[in-house]
């Protein structure tokens, strides 16, 4: 529990009952003293046996060490659950030595009757007082009106989320929007106050105007705009593709891909780094470390999370486009940009991320862009899965990637392929990994990390303007 700061100390009033529910110490740092402190008494000679004498006592101290860290106990005890059964007569019977499995048994210990026991597995999620506070009827000002909530997700663990009023399309609607939602242009309006908004608006206009089609990293790469005011201003100027070849990236507003088959460039390519022992090296031994994992899982009784840092309205109001602030380390013009590698992929490079999002475009080697333009000026037909490209074009252009990413870990782990065979066949079936990391090439610490708004999964982007 001390080498991991998040978790909390835990204390079981019964060590040997797995039904025992502890109680939990959080962690507090300090800069105390351990002391040892001894006691000695010695008697005085006693002359007059009639006549008390007090002993003469003595204390000694030393210092054994500093004490950096402690753990509190500060919540209450929860309810315990006892494997106990209630007769008909009111007595009570343990039922441990029934449902505790203590050394292997025959079958007759399973098929044997006993009474229904089903211990619940937490009684509550805090262990601190919390004080309600209830409230009649709250009296909003004129005009207005409640979210609309459906009856399903009528009770929820959060807030409903606040619309951005995004617009999203899918592969086999056949129409396309032309303008932006009218919610969408009031919100833009409201944020957009000062001149630096202006000018990252203006931006985006001839970004959209050179290539009709772009991904959200992309964008960012290219802006230095706040990512919380990049989604107020992508849902104004363009609309989202959830399926299909473009799926999970932004198409400028009257421009339909399914139509244009020049619009092959702009296609996604969901690209995964795979590992496994028949490249001859492991997930753990890869350059590219994942961010999460299960095995860094904990229950949230065991776990103090870190608030993260929200930002107002007021703040956007302010001018966090891209004007940042006085004592700001990187310049305005590029406080919020992402590198060029978390959309570009080039030959020699690694991925910043496990799991990738690339336009074809993008795809920066020569041999990639081979097999992409195979069939120029003969597409025919735009199908879901491959769009304007010939069948499979995306499983040839992810096994050479495959390839090329296997040649530069060679290179720079040449140990790890000591024992493997020299089979380089890119078109075997490896274990997927998949997962982001931040940035450790980032040379100054600051507020804002960039890596931070480099979310490359389409499900984190979707919920974003739902």
């Amino acid at each position: 529990i001390y080498a991991d700061p998040a978790k909390r100390l835990e204390l079981y009033f019964r060590p040997k009952d797995p039904y025992c529910h502890p109680v939990c110490a959080n962690r507090f740092p300090t800069s105390t003293m351990l002391l040892r402190v001894t006691r000695r008494s010695k008697k005085k000679q006693q002359l007059d046996p009639e006549q008390q004498i007090q002993p003469e006592v003595r204390f000694e101290m030393e210092i054994l060490g500093i004490v950096t860290t402690v753990y509190k106990f500060q919540g209450m005890s929860d309810f315990q659950y006892l494997a106990m059964h209630s007769g008909p007569d009111g007595k009570q019977t343990s039922m441990y030595d029934k449902v505790l499995m203590l050394k292997p048994e025959k079958e007759e210990f399973f098929n044997r009757d006993l009474p229904l026991y089903i211990p619940p597995p937490i009684f509550s999620r805090l262990d601190t007082p919390v004080d309600y506070f209830y409230r009649p009827d709250i009296q909003h000002r004129s005009g207005y009106n409640n979210p609309q909530v459906s009856g399903e997700n009528l009770i929820g663990l959060s807030r409903a989320r606040r619309p951005h009023n995004a617009i999203f399309v899918n592969f086999d609607d056949e129409e396309i929007p032309t303008k932006p939602l009218d919610a969408a242009v009031q919100n833009w309006k409201k944020v957009c106050t000062n001149p630096v908004d202006k000018k990252v608006e203006e931006e985006l206009r001839k970004l959209f105007e050179v290539r009709p089609v772009w991904s959200r990293n992309a964008v960012k790469a290219n802006i230095s705009v706040h990512p919380d005011k990049l989604k107020v201003l992508l849902p104004y100027l363009a609309y989202y593709m959830l399926t299909g070849p473009w799926r999970s990236l932004w198409v400028r507003f009257g421009y339909d891909p399914r139509k244009h088959p020049e619009a092959k460039i702009y296609q996604v390519l969901d690209f995964r780094i795979r590992c496994g022992m028949k490249y001859g090296y492991a997930a753990t031994d890869m350059p590219v470390k994942a961010k999460r994992s299960t095995y860094n899982y904990s229950l949230p009784i065991t776990v103090k999370k870190q608030g993260s840092h929200t930002v107002s309205v007021h703040d956007l109001k302010q001018g966090l486009g891209s004007a940042g602030t006085s004592g700001a380390k990187k310049p305005p013009s590029s406080r919020y940009k992402l590198k060029e590698s978390v959309y570009i992929f080039r030959e020699g490079a690694l991925p910043p991320y496990r799991q990738m999002f690339y336009q074809l475009c993008d795809l920066n080697v020569e041999s990639l862009q081979k097999i992409i333009h195979r069939n120029d000026g003969t597409e025919s037909e735009c199908t879901e899965r491959d769009g304007w490209c010939l069948a499979k074009t995306s499983d040839d252009l992810r096994d050479s990637m495959s390839l090329m990413i296997k040649q530069i870990i060679r290179s720079t782990r040449p140990a790890l392929f000591s024992n493997t065979t020299s089979s380089e066949d890119g078109k075997e079936q490896l274990a997927y990994e998949s997962g982001e990391d931040e940035d450790d090439e980032e040379e100054e610490e600051e507020d804002f990390k960039p890596s931070d708004g480099s979310e490359n999964e389409m499900e984190t982007e979707i919920l974003d303007y739902v």
